[in-house]
């Protein structure tokens, strides 16, 4: 199994509670986890990559445990080796984009000098195309070429996995199209296994090798496309 996850976590606020009951055993390397807003799906994907902790289960990624309230483990977001790529991007807006990507590269939270260089740097930088703009901060860079940025500084430490929080909400449809399209080819030939959460079926259609539906906490598989189109009509 690629991914095998089974966790319970419970939210309190006043009178009202939010009970996360997710749980999915998985080979493939492409799955979309689909839903409405508030069915939990940022939930899940923080408990994956160690920024939320579950109250109990257990989460495995590649033979290796991440989290066993059983045991004991709950490994630090940096030790997960996970790619988090949240939906607005999060670029560091004081650093170019040679020090974005950089930035994954380096251990401690000093700053990746102006002109940073090196292969992995490099390699990305050619791989998205953006030899181009590598000295422009993030407010110069158009959405697209943002997403690229977070990609690359994502992927430059080689993780074990891939985490997509609604990567392509925030973009126009003509590029949001083409982003799928980048994304969907990327991912093939890194191998790299990535579980991505929506609430857009045309992301499962692109991405959704195994898709489960959550809705209020709660996680099933779901057959075929099909099933998405209809809940949406």
């Amino acid at each position: 199994m690629q991914i095998q996850i089974d966790i319970t976590k419970t939210l309190r606020s006043g009178a009202r509670t939010f009970a996360l009951r997710a749980r999915l055993a998985s080979a493939s390397q492409r799955i979309v986890v689909y839903g409405p807003s508030g069915a939990g799906k940022s939930m899940l994907l923080k408990a994956v990559a160690g920024l939320m902790t579950p109250d109990h289960g257990r989460i495995e990624i590649a033979g290796r445990c991440l989290y066993d309230s059983v045991d004991g483990i709950d490994l630090a977001p940096q030790r997960r080796k996970l790619a988090y790529l949240f939906q607005d991007y999060a670029l560091f807006p004081h650093l170019n984009v040679r020090q974005n990507i950089a930035f994954g590269l380096q251990r401690g939270w000093r700053n990746p000098l102006a002109r940073v260089d090196g292969e992995a740097v490099r390699y990305w930088l050619q791989a998205f195309e953006l030899e181009h703009v590598a000295q422009q901060l993030p407010h110069q860079l158009s959405g697209g070429q943002r997403q690229r940025v977070a990609l690359a500084r994502a992927l430059a430490p080689e993780p074990a996995a891939l985490l997509l929080d609604e990567p392509f909400a925030a973009l126009d449809p003509a590029l949001r199209q083409r982003m799928r399209a980048e994304l969907d080819t990327l991912q093939r030939r890194l191998g790299i296994p990535m579980i991505l959460i929506t609430h857009d079926p045309d992301d499962v259609s692109a991405f959704g090798d195994h898709v489960l539906r959550m809705e209020n906490g709660s996680m099933a598989d779901i057959e075929n496309l099909e099933l998405v189109e209809r809940n949406e009509a």
